[in-house]
């Protein structure tokens, strides 16, 4: 599903990934766990393509991500990835239906589709009747669903998830762990985590290890 060559990436003269080499099988759930500073969410953000590495080579379904153009590279990820956050992103101004549904608006699903999808991902994930709330008016455990209901909209293939729990407090973590599960077996996706927690971290297929910009434990 993902394989990445030799990652590195600095900042000026800071060098923050030193040749990482990675791969994940598909159907997988891989966690990432590390002190703060290692360089956790800058691989996360090159291997989900929002920042490109100063060298090395990043494959996502046997696609080669340095070859496609930048409007190529934006269709790719618009369709084959979802991201969840700590801090969920959500837009004030839009419910919960709203808020799922800007993704696959921007893949050009239409209104309809776009709304039947929405509304089948709110009632898997429990939120059927909060529709039309929004995000001020729902629970951080719930926001988090929305959230993952808006990476999960376009149907990707890959979803990439920085710290999903941080903001949680323990039953909503525990309930969004085993949501990530439950997800897995539905839909056959393939789940890399950035956490801290050591629950999320121990339900995952394998547990890797960043320590000062290199990969450990595969």
């Amino acid at each position: 599903m993902l394989k990445a060559i030799g990652i590195h990436k600095s900042y000026g003269k800071l060098q923050i990934l030193k040749g990482v080499d990675f791969e994940v099988k598909k159907g997988e759930i891989v966690t990432i766990v590390g002190a703060s500073g290692a360089g956790k969410s800058t691989l996360l953000n090159i291997l989900g393509t929002l920042d490109k590495p100063d060298s090395g080579q990043l494959f996502i379904n046997n696609v080669e991500m340095n070859k496609l153009s930048n409007k190529n590279l934006s269709v790719f990820r618009n369709k084959e990835i979802g991201f969840i956050f700590q801090f969920h992103h959500l837009l004030a101004e839009f419910d919960a239906l709203e808020n799922i549904c800007i993704p696959a608006f921007i893949a050009g699903v239409s209104k309809a589709e776009a709304e039947k999808r929405a509304t089948e991902l709110l009632e898997l994930l429990g939120l059927g009747e909060r529709l039309h709330h929004k995000p001020n008016a729902l629970s951080g455990g719930e926001q988090q669903r929305v959230a993952v209901a808006r990476a999960l909209i376009n149907k990707p293939a890959l979803i990439f998830a920085d710290e999903p729990s941080g903001n949680l407090d323990s039953a909503n973590a525990r309930d969004l762990h085993e949501l990530f599960i439950k997800l897995r077996k539905k839909f056959k996706q393939t789940f890399i985590i950035v956490t801290h927690n050591r629950e999320l971290a121990n339900i995952s297929d394998r547990k890797l290890f960043m320590v000062d910009g290199l990969m450990y434990g595969q």
